[in-house]
């Protein structure tokens, strides 16, 4: 444990959780606090910002408390979010003006298709890598400001703030109704369908478009960069970084070379390849979006992502909902206890399908059940499940680059399933190397920190401190491999078009 010392928040989708890495970017101290999951009706999922924002004020306390640390010992705290998940809040009171709208909600489906008109899905691709999905931000924020009575005039009026979780955490940490800092930076901006990839600007077609007022959007900024300094528990310390989770997983696995992949095994699974200082437009149903911008001079770096709705959470859903399970790490020696699976296939369609396919109109299935698949042959389904879903991303992602990939850097709470890794290598046929420091999403946010602190002082010194942990080779006969994979392919075809009035 050797100074100087840099604090990252990590704001997911379940918990907030606050890390301390010190000069190495070994990890000091954590402190981790789950919030609720509010769902209002099928496919809503809301959270409830303010309690997002007092479990942050605990983490950070609570780390800083397990550390030994002051506030004063920190040179730097960068932020990490859960990316598309849309807040908007009354300017002077501070307080949002109705729960935030999660990633994962599906509410705007129909004014997605709305908004799509007669060029669909692609009308705003081109300008922003993305398409027009219930998933991002923009589209939830039309949907709240028609909805919300008196909203959309006080928006116009300039009296509410719009922001993914980033911008409501950095607004709240620099002073809030007392001079807070109203910013976002480009990774979590290029998730909002609202920011040109090229000018890295809000787009005013768009924002017509969508009926969006740009009174009430953030400044965009650059990733790595003092936006204001804390006030409170951690007075004066610079807040300086902030990256969507999966951009922080690609930073702190030091992919910063073009053809460099990350896999991030989560509530869902989030697949990104580092393409360089241009945008690559996808022709395979995968998104470009930027990767990171080191200071406002600095060129974007950009990245094709694959982005996978259910992988950890249908772990939770074997737990909670069916009770197959008493707990997540039950499920490793389960799914070892049978060969196989058993013929049966289990896909997690419960939002729809995002990559490749981005189907709304699907829902989940389990197909290929007979009376000889117990418990242990679905455990293994679920597992499984994450893999194919993967191998779909990484097909389609070598057909957009052109570039093969050769090994798999993966991180998040998945990885410490050696079952999963190992399926994981052999349907991709390629490495999947775990590094000894696995909570890269935390330390990319911290790296962006502390390069813009100076703790740091480049990307090479920040590759020097990447050590392999753990790697898994692939095992699975060619031919056992593509033969599963049709069955996988036929099961996924059976979630198309359940879900009636959807596309």
């Amino acid at each position: 444990m050797t100074g100087p010392y840099v604090a990252a928040i990590d704001q997911g989708t379940t918990s907030s959780r606050c890390i301390v890495f010190d000069s190495r970017g070994a990890v000091v101290a954590v402190d981790r606090r789950e919030h609720r999951q509010i769902l209002p009706q099928p496919g809503w999922v809301e959270h409830d910002a303010a309690e997002i924002w007092a479990k942050v004020q605990a983490v950070v306390a609570g780390a800083l408390a397990a550390a030994g640390l002051r506030a004063d010992e920190l040179s730097a705290l960068g932020i990490t979010n859960q990316r598309e998940t849309t807040v908007l809040w009354d300017r002077a009171t501070g307080k949002p003006v109705h729960n935030a709208v999660v990633w994962q909600d599906t509410r705007t489906s129909a004014l997605c298709r709305e908004l799509g008109g007669t060029e669909g899905q692609d009308r705003f691709r081109r300008t922003t890598g993305l398409p027009l999905a219930s998933y991002f931000s923009g589209p939830k924020a039309a949907w709240l400001l028609d909805r919300v009575p008196g909203l959309r005039r006080r928006a116009e009026n300039g009296e509410i703030a719009f922001g993914t979780v980033d911008s409501w955490l950095i607004w709240n940490l620099t002073g809030g109704t007392d001079g807070g800092v109203h910013v976002t930076d480009v990774t979590n901006a290029s998730r909002t369908l609202l920011m040109d990839l090229e000018t890295l600007q809000w787009d005013p077609a768009i924002l017509e478009a969508m009926r969006i007022p740009e009174a009430v959007l953030p400044e965009i900024r650059s990733s790595a960069e003092v936006y204001g300094r804390a006030v409170g528990r951690l007075a004066g310390v610079p807040v300086a970084s902030a990256l969507g989770d999966q951009q922080a997983a690609v930073f702190g696995q030091t992919c910063f070379g073009v053809g460099e992949a990350k896999n991030t095994y989560g509530t869902g699974s989030f697949l990104l390849l580092n393409t360089g200082s241009r945008p690559v437009p996808s022709k395979s149903g995968l998104l470009t979006t930027v990767g990171y911008r080191l200071g406002g001079g600095a060129a974007p770096v950009y990245c094709l992502e694959g982005s996978i709705a259910v992988t950890g959470s249908l772990v939770q859903w074997l737990r909670d909902r069916l009770g197959l399970i008493r707990s997540a790490d039950e499920i490793e020696a389960l799914a070892a206890s049978v060969p196989d699976n058993g013929g049966a296939y289990i896909v997690p369609a419960f939002s729809g399908l995002y990559a490749p396919y981005w189907r709304p109109d699907a829902r989940g299935v389990i197909t290929g059940l007979t009376a000889y698949v117990t418990r242990a042959h679905l455990a293994r389904a679920v597992l499984e499940a994450t893999s194919w879903q993967t191998r779909e991303v990484v097909d389609a992602m070598v057909q957009d680059s052109g570039v093969p990939i050769t090994a798999l850097k993966v991180d998040g709470g998945m990885t410490v399933n050696g079952l999963l890794m190992q399926h994981q290598a052999d349907v991709l046929g390629v490495p999947v190397i775990r590094p000894v420091v696995s909570e890269t999403t935390c330390l990319g946010a911290a790296y962006a920190a502390g390069l813009a602190t100076g703790v740091w002082q480049d990307l090479d010194e920040l590759r020097a401190h990447w050590r392999q942990d753990v790697a898994w080779r692939p095992r699975m006969a060619t031919e056992a491999r593509e033969r599963e994979f049709r069955q996988w392919r036929k099961a996924v075809e059976r979630t198309f078009g359940w879900c009636e009035g959807a596309p």
